[in-house]
């Protein structure tokens, strides 16, 4: 798989010529980049918003999934070549907490810190718990989707839709299933994590096992009211106390 079509790997929103920083935006299992769909428009102008597309969904369908967790971090990586020229932060939500933190430990290796690592809905990747839902029927994948609150979950209701989506929701299992790290290394980034009040797949000190990987003094949590999607009925919100996290350097 080739990454330097930087078309095919990012949903771009360019609101300022020139951006002051780049937040790059990974979905969560069975997810699209139109989660971030109305982001752009609640960051600061100078703020450009990358909605990363993963294969096998919306225009990369014809794509093969990716079932790898090292796979698809090396390919966004090298996706991200030509937009360093600019600070970048990365956000992930669910699934894509632990491929944005995977992309950091990348950059930083090229001695490219990110300016902050914004983590959603997330164990860290050292205390998540072990789950086989890639190998169960459809039905329960669905019911899990359906049962962490998923607003999108509706489109598994629709025959044509179901068979389209369902191979990239097992596939996005099979990987963070598949991803269990003993030991993972720290991050220079500071971390943000994010959280639902009534999100009962978040053990809030599996979360709060995020600080493990930050520097000393850089790590917070914030939560907001919901469960696992908290960050749709409280878009403006949680995008607000992002954008604070982003804010220029006084």
């Amino acid at each position: 798989m080739t990454a330097h079509d930087d078309k095919r790997w990012f949903r771009v929103h360019r609101r300022a010529e020139e951006p002051r920083l780049r937040l790059v935006c990974f979905p969560h299992a069975g997810g699209t980049a139109q989660l971030f769909h109305n982001w752009p428009a609640l960051l600061p102008r100078d703020v450009e918003v990358l909605a990363v597309r993963y294969p096998g969904r919306q225009d990369r369908l014809a794509e093969a999934c990716v079932e790898d967790m090292a796979t698809l971090a090396d390919a966004i990586e090298d996706a991200l070549l030509p937009w360093l020229e600019r600070p970048l932060a990365l956000f992930g939500h669910s699934m894509g907490s632990c491929v944005a933190y995977e992309v950091a430990l990348r950059l930083e290796a090229r001695g490219i810190v990110p300016r902050h690592l914004l983590v959603s809905a997330r164990a860290a990747p050292h205390r998540a718990g072990h789950t086989a839902l890639h190998l169960a029927d459809d039905e329960a994948l669905v019911a899990r989707v359906r049962q962490l609150g998923d607003v999108y979950s509706e489109a598994y209701d629709i025959p044509e839709l179901r068979e389209l989506l369902l191979p990239a929701l097992r596939a996005d299992y099979r990987l963070i299933e598949g991803y269990r790290p003993g030991h993972p290394a720290p991050v220079k980034a500071p971390i943000t994590a994010y959280v639902g009040r009534d999100d009962h797949s978040c053990v809030l000190d599996r979360v709060l096992a995020w600080s493990e990987l930050a520097a000393p003094g850089s790590f917070e949590l914030r939560s907001f009211p919901g469960d696992h999607f908290y960050l749709v009925p409280h878009e403006a919100e949680v995008v607000t106390d992002i954008a604070g996290h982003l804010a220029p350097a006084t």
